[in-house]
């Protein structure tokens, strides 16, 4: 307890920095993150009013959108859902998806209450969950010890636990006399993505770990989206180059080397290739937009062109589509003949590739991909995707594959199979709840039976 009490005081010293970043996240506008909402501080005006719920926290866009066939089949169950979020893109996405479930009252969507015990017990009397289930990695040491004081089982679904973060908790605990130990030891149950992480996670002090896979991999890409995004790329008649998910300190590079690419086309292929820059955070558009400025490259933001019903007129005179708009991946990567996934050519640990694979868009990657390290061995094993080493080493394999269209093909298709070969990690998971639900009732009647005699 003391490790926990030691960590609630410096959260309350330190919040104020939190807010800041939160602050700067938003680049000066705070109503999206509302930062001071009473909900953060888990303070509601009305009273909770439904059915004991399950609470599933999903931090942001990613987690949401892997979340979504899991929380969907919970509201087929009967199930009635609060979903939180800490990002307003995360939130923005939930509302997205899962319209239908949000109207029908199944799924209540909040903030997640800060990590601060007073928070988080006001959460429990208010709603009184029957069972938390978080998604990959999001465990706080107050979430998981006030669970533990309610007796509220904790599930870690589709976990991953990386060997960086693995260090990291280590260094923490001997920091903070076995603070996260102590909080793995809370969760009833770690569902996890791969053996790799199942060990580390056991390691890190979970007592109870299944290897159930990725729920990533059940995402289930909008057939409307996907069609469309093919259609638009029929219309085209131009390769097209998505460069997806981009974040801090990537965009520069990027832009410098598309044109650097075009200008080596310029004197030798007239029918050169529209390149996608889709930054992954809303707030970096107009930043990347600066970069395609900088380096002269003739662009459009998608946000015009998208209601434009001359765009495929302009198009013919542009080298880049810039992506400012969010919710729009499945599209864009089904448009596309290669794609190139960012957040792996800075250190932030890589994005969900997995999407591209799923529509059979063969795949680059960089080499900071310790979030999705299991799920990027499997697919380079299944050549199923390329990993390198710098930008430009990855735009040295687009133009391979746009000069062999028939090897860029056969690798998308490695990868759709691959991808076909991974699924399943919903129904496992699910399985797993209702099993856990079932001990729950045995061991509640069992004492009921104990306090009768």
């Amino acid at each position: 307890m003391l490790p926990r009490l030691i960590y609630s005081l410096l959260l309350v010293v330190l919040a104020p920095l939190a807010w800041a970043w939160l602050l700067w996240r938003s680049r000066g506008g705070a109503a999206s993150w509302q930062p001071w909402a009473a909900e953060r501080f888990g303070q509601y005006p009305q009273p909770w009013d439904g059915d004991q719920p399950i609470w599933v926290h999903a931090v942001s866009v990613g987690e949401v959108r892997a979340a979504k066939p899991l929380i969907q089949k919970l509201v087929l169950k009967g199930e009635t859902v609060i979903l939180t979020h800490l990002t307003p893109t995360g939130k923005a996405e939930g509302q997205r998806i899962l319209s239908d479930e949000i109207r029908s009252g199944q799924i209540r969507q909040q903030w997640v209450p800060y990590d601060l015990q007073g928070s988080m017990r006001r959460f429990w009397a208010h709603f009184k969950p029957k069972m938390v289930i978080l998604i990959e990695r999001e465990v706080w040491p107050n979430l998981v010890g006030v669970a533990r004081e309610q007796a509220t089982p904790v599930i870690l679904a589709s976990a991953r636990l990386s060997e960086k973060s693995f260090k990291q908790a280590r260094r923490i605990d001997r920091l903070f006399g076995g603070l996260l130990r102590d909080t793995y030891r809370g969760i009833t149950v770690a569902l996890a993505q791969s053996e790799a992480d199942a060990q580390r996670l056991f390691d890190a002090g979970v007592s109870r770990v299944e290897v159930c896979g990725n729920l990533k991999f059940d995402m289930q890409l909008p057939h409307v989206a996907v069609q469309a995004g093919q259609h638009w790329r029929e219309r085209l008649s131009r390769p097209v180059v998505a460069i997806a998910s981009t974040r801090e300190g990537e965009d520069r590079p990027m832009a410098s080397q598309i044109k650097r690419f075009l200008e080596t086309l310029k004197n030798n292929e007239p029918n050169s290739p529209l390149f996608l820059l889709i930054p992954r955070h809303p707030q970096r558009f107009d930043e990347a937009a600066r970069f395609l400025d900088g380096v002269g490259a003739r662009y459009a933001r998608w946000s015009v062109l998208r209601s434009d019903p001359a765009s495929d007129e302009c198009l013919k005179d542009i080298d880049v589509v810039l992506g400012d708009t969010m919710g729009e991946m499945p599209f864009f990567y089904a448009a596309a003949d290669v794609a190139v996934v960012g957040g792996s050519f800075e250190p932030h640990g890589g994005q969900n590739f997995i999407e591209a694979s799923a529509v059979g868009t063969p795949v680059v990657v960089g080499p900071h991909t310790h979030n999705f390290s299991d799920a990027v061995a499997s697919a380079t094993h299944a050549g199923a995707i390329v990993q390198v080493q710098t930008v430009e080493q990855a735009f040295d394999q687009v133009k391979q594959w746009l000069a062999a269209p028939d090897e860029a093909k056969r690798v998308g298709l490695q990868g759709k199979s691959w991808v076909n070969n991974h699924l399943g990690a919903t129904d496992r998971m699910m399985q797993a709840i209702f099993d856990l639900e079932r001990g729950q009732e045995v061991i509640n009647d069992s004492e009921c039976d104990q306090r009768q005699h």
